[in-house]
């Protein structure tokens, strides 16, 4: 198969990264589960700090045996699936309050999550990257794409209404059944197959994470078509997805201008992939200082904002939960 063969490239590299991966992921879920599946503020901080940490090695790895451009890429890719990760994980949160799914059981369904969502974007990214190899025009609809999809984020940036919209509608079409099942995915009922709670959950999670990587797949191979520098990216975000979201329901209301950053990334990309097909290719050394500008731009101008209103509801006496707090609670009593 000639064009999977120029997608791939050579096979080494691949096994060496898909063996790296497995087994990060089985001693992530050996520390987990000696946890006993739950992570506080703190474990669910130092976890995520480390999931950075190996990801820059990678970097470093990369920088080592191939080279700037490469590195750069992978970087630059990271940057924004990590970033696109943080406001895509509050879905999550939504699924599993919507489902009520106790906290025990939550670090098991994001562990299913993510090994589809490997699965699945891996196929996404062939996929994407055949088509782009083949019909070179199809850069402008991925461009296009991007554009339209930072205009609707910039739209619903104070909201998510949409979200929840999906969640709600997915949890009201799927066979489900309301008895308890212990950890069973699925039951029989009156001669009828039913979906548990959690195996609704997790239905929810891989439909939605269809949805999410047809928003972020275009935006990394506007970066870079190298499929093993994507798919490279896309695993070690998702990879520390799951400490991402024990933390998600502090940083999300704290980030609020999170949205709007991640909007103008996607019409940056968007407008880059325009142009590298017009003049040229644009390199990810410029690429990669105008994305951390965008995303750093969003993160400082947020904390300072908090900051500013925390200061302001100390002096006024006042204390009031986030919506996110509100969703984590509202699951926990469920």
């Amino acid at each position: 198969m000639p064009v999977l063969s120029t997608v791939l490239g050579d096979a080494g590299p691949w096994l060496a990264l898909i063996a790296a991966l497995v087994v990060l992921l089985i001693v992530d879920l050996a520390l987990v589960r000696g946890r006993g599946g739950e992570m506080s503020v703190r474990t669910a901080a130092i976890a995520s700090a480390a999931w950075v940490g190996v990801s820059l090695a990678f970097f470093l790895v990369l920088l080592l045996t191939s080279g700037g451009e490469q590195a750069n890429a992978f970087l630059a890719g990271y940057l924004v699936e990590k970033s696109l990760s943080l406001d895509n994980v509050f879905v999550f949160l939504l699924v599993f309050s919507a489902f009520a799914l106790p906290v025990a059981e939550r670090h098991r369904l994001l562990t299913y999550g993510i090994v589809g969502a490997l699965v699945l974007r891996g196929v996404f990214i062939v996929a994407g990257a055949a088509v782009l190899d083949t019909f070179g025009w199809v850069s402008f609809v991925f461009a296009a794409f991007l554009v339209w999809t930072g205009w609707r984020m910039f739209r619903h940036r104070d909201d998510h209404d949409g979200e929840q919209k999906m969640v709600d509608g997915l949890r009201a079409r799927l066979p489900l059944s309301e008895k308890p099942a212990g950890r069973r995915l699925v039951v029989r009922e009156d001669g009828r197959t039913l979906l548990t709670v959690a195996g609704a959950a997790l239905v929810a999670i891989a439909l939605v994470d269809v949805v999410f990587a047809v928003d972020s797949v275009p935006a990394i191979l506007a970066i870079t078509d190298d499929t093993f520098v994507v798919f490279a990216a896309n695993a070690f975000a998702l990879l520390g997805l799951r400490p991402l979201f024990f933390l998600v329901a502090d940083l999300v209301e704290r980030l609020r201008y999170l949205k709007t950053a991640l909007a103008a990334l996607l019409v940056f990309i968007g407008l880059k992939m325009f142009a590298g097909e017009l003049f040229g290719k644009i390199g990810p050394e410029y690429s990669l200082p105008a994305i951390a500008l965008i995303l750093g731009t969003g993160v400082v101008t947020s904390l300072l904002a908090d900051r500013r209103d925390r200061r302001r509801a100390a002096a006024a006496g006042e204390t009031a939960p986030s919506p996110a707090r509100r969703a984590v609670a509202a699951g926990d009593e469920g």
